[in-house]
């Protein structure tokens, strides 16, 4: 530490402190405590899960493989693995974009579909119990508006 950059650096105050290593510990906790109740009774990762279940909300259940990336929140290199994993299970198809043959669209299967309405209910338990069932519809309201603020786009869609 020393010269110029120590004078731009700005240290954290002790609220800013309490709210940023509140937001770590979610950050790094919270994927764990949503994931395990998935692996126990479906053998399923939780962005296994995401991904499936974001298909299954999709028109036709299809969507493109980017816009899947960023629905699930992972980057299209993970992305691509899952799918993979998925077709080997019979739980994905994918196939050239009709409207555009440069992209590639994913379909969740019929046996896809049973799987995401078989694990919902574990997941969405794990939810309430973990995040939403302790906060109040005002703190609904200021987490969306905050997660909002600090979504990350991934540089190939921002």
């Amino acid at each position: 530490m020393g010269g110029e950059d120590e004078e731009e650096l700005r240290w954290l105050d002790e609220q800013e402190k309490a709210a940023w290593t509140g937001l770590i510990s979610l950050v790094l906790l919270l994927p764990g405590k949503l994931e395990s109740p998935l692996r126990q009774e479906h053998n399923l990762t939780l962005f296994e899960y995401l991904v499936l279940s974001h298909l299954s909300e999709a028109p036709g259940r299809k969507l493109r493989m980017g816009e899947l990336a960023f629905l699930a929140s992972g980057s299209l290199s993970r992305l691509s693995n899952v799918v993979k994993r998925c077709e080997q299970r019979g739980w994905i198809v994918r196939t050239p974009d009709p409207a555009d043959g440069r992209y590639t669209l994913a379909e969740l299967t019929d046996a896809g579909f049973d799987v995401v309405r078989e694990a919902a209910p574990t997941h969405l338990r794990a939810v309430r119990r973990t995040v939403l069932d302790s906060l109040s519809t005002t703190d609904h309201k200021a987490l969306a508006r905050i997660a909002e603020k600090l979504r990350i786009i991934p540089d190939s869609l921002g």
